[in-house]
């Protein structure tokens, strides 16, 4: 959430005197989407990765972009405005942000998954009143269908949810690859590694390791095209599976990252299983989401993502650091601890 709407709205709950109560705070969130579909179009446009090459003019970009004359300059000049842009006389230009995160060319792009949320996401959000009243998800599923099923049914749907998780998951992969101690172990595993981001920003880092990811067959293609991409098809290698109907694949390290949220209690407690009867003695399993505060009163963000998961899963949920802490524990994990990783992700490690 933009922090001057959450200023907005702490100094209007705050105010002792009713003069002192303003509705800004209120409004702008509450009209929160006009801002986030017009990024969310931006993306979908292409619009930063064109300007990647270089400052445009107006005209220029527009023509470029392939945009009607009426609300062209209006919707450059609110990316402006909304601190996306940059822009000098009548010339647009990428701010450093949005040149890194926001350039498909780039391999810091996290842009698949706001191109994932214009796509699928946005649509699911607007019927956010009826889930809350059925407690169903409206993401066009059947009743008993499988949100999963759906996506790995068309290779297009596999290779834009891939493209989504590499950009959800660029800073908590950047942060883990740097915090753990990776120096302690050989070998790991990413279990729904999707394009395989975590697992290629690991070992980019640590030479020593060798790994892979784990995810259902049809992601294989999209796996392997990444890593060769990154010249690191010698030291990781794509292990198919299906983490519901069979074991886990053995590694010193296996982690799952945004896997536990997407299930209900019991698969989350079954993953936890199969992840302690998979690692050796030693071993160490990584558990990274974004996990609510106990008191659950501060990570906005984890808590808006339980609700994501109500819209678009039959049973996902979110969770408070100790209700991860337990369930890690109770599966047999010593030595658990819980820490804030990056953002709003925190981790869980928990020792065999």
């Amino acid at each position: 959430m933009d922090t001057r709407i959450t200023e907005a709205i702490k100094a209007a709950a705050g105010a002792k005197d009713v003069t002192e109560v303003s509705p800004e705070g209120i409004m702008q969130l509450g009209l929160g989407f006009w801002a986030s579909k017009t990024l969310l179009s931006a993306v979908e446009l292409g619009l930063f990765t064109e300007l990647a090459a270089g400052p445009l003019d107006c005209e220029t970009l527009r023509s470029r972009l392939g945009l009607h004359e009426r609300g062209a300059r209006d919707f450059f000049d609110a990316l402006v405005a909304l601190r996306m842009l940059e822009r000098d006389g009548g010339v647009y230009r990428n701010t450093m942000a949005t040149d890194r995160y926001l350039d498909r060319n780039k391999a810091t792009y996290v842009g698949g998954m706001l191109a994932g949320a214009g796509q699928r996401l946005y649509a699911n959000w607007g019927s956010l009143t009826e889930a809350l009243r059925t407690g169903k998800p409206q993401n066009g599923t059947e009743d008993g269908e499988d949100l999963f099923e759906m996506l790995f049914s068309d290779p297009e749907k596999v290779e834009l949810f891939a493209k989504a998780m590499t950009g959800g998951s660029l800073q908590a992969a950047e942060a883990l690859a740097r915090r753990f101690p990776w120096a302690n172990y050989d070998t790991f595993i990413d279990i729904g590694t999707a394009e395989g981001r975590l697992p290629v920003e690991v070992v980019r880092l640590h030479s020593h390791l060798t790994g892979g990811g784990f995810d259902l067959p049809p992601m294989r293609p999209v796996f392997e095209a990444y890593v060769k991409h990154h010249a690191l098809a010698d030291r990781l290698s794509f292990y198919p599976g299906d983490f519901l109907a069979g074991p886990l694949p053995s590694a010193e390290v296996l982690v799952m990252g945004h896997i536990l949220h997407d299930w209900n209690l019991d698969v989350k407690r079954k993953l936890l299983a199969k992840a302690w009867a998979a690692l050796p003695k030693g071993g160490a399993l990584i558990v990274y989401d974004q996990i609510i505060d106990d008191e659950r009163r501060e990570n906005a963000a984890g808590l808006l993502m339980s609700l994501n998961m109500l819209v678009n899963t039959n049973g996902g949920f979110d969770y408070t650091r100790a209700e991860g802490v337990g369930w890690v524990k109770q599966a047999g994990f010593t030595d658990v601890r819980c820490e804030h990783l990056a953002g709003p992700t925190s981790i869980i490690v928990g020792i065999k």
